[in-house]
């Protein structure tokens, strides 16, 4: 889409209401041999990469009901996430029934939007079976954290043996972490073996590629790792495991989204995109959606190809519905991640 679009943003576009989006997986990518020629044509030109995310924040406005609208649709969008050393199964529980209802009824009645969930659940493996539990019924998916998140660099056999122990357990999305060595050596071939490893070893579940973008150096390494993990069949691919110095960043996000554009290009497959780590603001979740939409059109802005990794940031968004709704905005503290 052209970089000089209108300087507003309607509603999302949809037949149905955000609190209504089906929960439905496309098809999985299928993957293709690794192509090592056009891996050594993907560039990324830095400094225009970075001018076109510096005009992003201040080129949108979005007000009243417009901007209650694409919110909700932010929420819809969350992978509601806990990945703490100090998880517990009270705390998984509590999560999941923010995921059921992460808006104030009496809010969501006011907005005409009962019904309202998040994309996921997003835990580590020991807590898969709780938030499935707890989750039953909702068609709210589990994503687990998988393959020695988040540095990924236990045993290999160990990190395939966690996906499908997850799998198992009854997670329908797997969040798997690259070996980031593959991209700074560029050992493009081993980072595809490994790719088509895991994505394998999820069987049915979807499977989303962090690529830990914070750690790989260049903006042109995010562009071929992106390339690469597409190409050994990666559902999704994501930024960060949010445990990095630097976690998802517009030039990164553009980056990786125009990777997805080419990639449609080339075989047709649609590829998601889930930025994860230090989105926590209402204002930040509207940036990233007119980025989806300008770039890859009104398919992402669907959970089946797009999410955010976040847990913060669903409070915010609260925030500002009630505001939208009672026109007064309350204490942070009155809407509780969970």
């Amino acid at each position: 889409m052209s970089q000089t679009a209108d300087t507003t943003m309607t509603a999302p576009h949809s037949t149905t209401a955000p609190g209504h989006l089906p929960q439905l997986h496309r098809p999985r990518n299928p993957g293709m041999p690794l192509d090592l020629d056009w891996v050594a044509r993907v560039q990324a030109n830095t400094s225009a990469i970075e001018r076109r995310a510096a005009t992003l924040p201040g080129r949108r406005t979005v007000k009243k009901e417009f901007q209650a609208a694409w919110l909700a649709r932010a929420i819809t969008l969350i992978d509601l996430t806990t990945l703490a050393g100090d998880d517990t199964p009270g705390r998984v529980r509590r999560l999941c029934a923010k995921a059921r209802q992460p808006v104030r009824a009496d809010l969501l009645e006011a907005l005409g939007l009962p019904g309202l969930t998040t994309g996921a659940v997003c835990v580590y493996h020991e807590m898969v079976e709780t938030a499935v539990e707890a989750l039953e019924g909702s068609g709210i998916p589990v994503a687990a954290v998988s393959t020695g998140f988040p540095a990924g660099l236990s045993p290999y056999a160990l990190r395939v043996k966690e996906i499908e122990e997850s799998v198992k357990a009854g997670a329908q999305e797997i969040d798997i972490v690259i070996s980031r060595r593959h991209v700074l050596t560029g050992n493009w071939q081993a980072l595809h073996d490994e790719m088509r490893d895991f994505r394998a070893a999820c069987g049915e579940a979807h499977v989303k590629a962090i690529l830990a973008t914070g750690e790989l150096g260049t903006l042109r390494n995010v562009a071929r790792a992106s390339l690469v993990c597409m190409m050994a069949g990666a559902d999704f691919i994501k930024t960060s495991t949010g445990k990095e110095s630097v976690n998802a960043t517009l030039p990164v996000s553009l980056t990786m989204i125009r990777a997805i554009r080419a990639y449609e290009q080339a075989t047709g497959i649609k590829i998601g995109y889930k930025p994860a780590g230090g989105i926590s603001k209402a204002k930040d979740a509207l940036v990233y959606l007119s980025l989806m939409k300008e770039e890859l059109g009104d398919d992402w802005l669907r959970p089946d190809l797009f999410r955010f990794g976040a847990s913060s940031l669903l409070g915010d968004i609260e925030r500002q519905l009630e505001h939208h709704v009672t026109g007064a905005y309350s204490a942070g503290w009155r809407h509780p991640m969970a």
